[in-house]
């Protein structure tokens, strides 16, 4: 049994060793950005801008969730988009912020080492904004 299953293995990496060498180059166009984890989701890149009102929905989340850096940002204004700059940033600054405050807490009550509110709030912030990656 185990000679046949060392087998087919061996002819899994030989026949993924032969495809790689003679697949076309073109099949290679298009996933540079691509990050792969086993058993997780495809991670698209974050976009370029945010829509105001996206931000400003964010902000409020986060606000709400006790991120002081998000009360006391401003709701952005007369403006239809902001670089994505502004939308990491605020995540990075709450989510800083909240796993400080929850330092304490015990691991069984934290994900992410923020407790779980302030892990879920972080995360319809981000997808509120279509963000990935901050």
């Amino acid at each position: 049994m185990k000679l046949l299953v060392r087998t087919g293995l061996a002819a899994a990496v030989a026949a993924g060793a032969i495809a790689t060498a003679v697949a076309p180059a073109s099949a290679a166009v298009g996933v540079v950005d691509a990050h792969v984890v086993a058993g997780a989701h495809a991670v698209a890149p974050n976009p370029k801008t945010v829509k105001a009102a996206a931000y400003n929905q964010a902000r409020s989340t986060l606000a709400n969730a006790g991120s002081q850096t998000a009360a006391k940002s401003h709701p952005i204004h007369g403006k239809d988009d902001v670089p994505v700059s502004y939308g990491t940033s605020l995540l990075a600054a709450a989510r800083d912020e909240f796993r400080q405050t929850d330092r304490k807490l015990p691991p069984k009550d934290k994900k992410s080492d923020m407790s779980i509110p302030h892990y879920n709030a972080i995360h319809s912030a981000a997808k509120t904004m279509g963000i990935d990656k901050w």
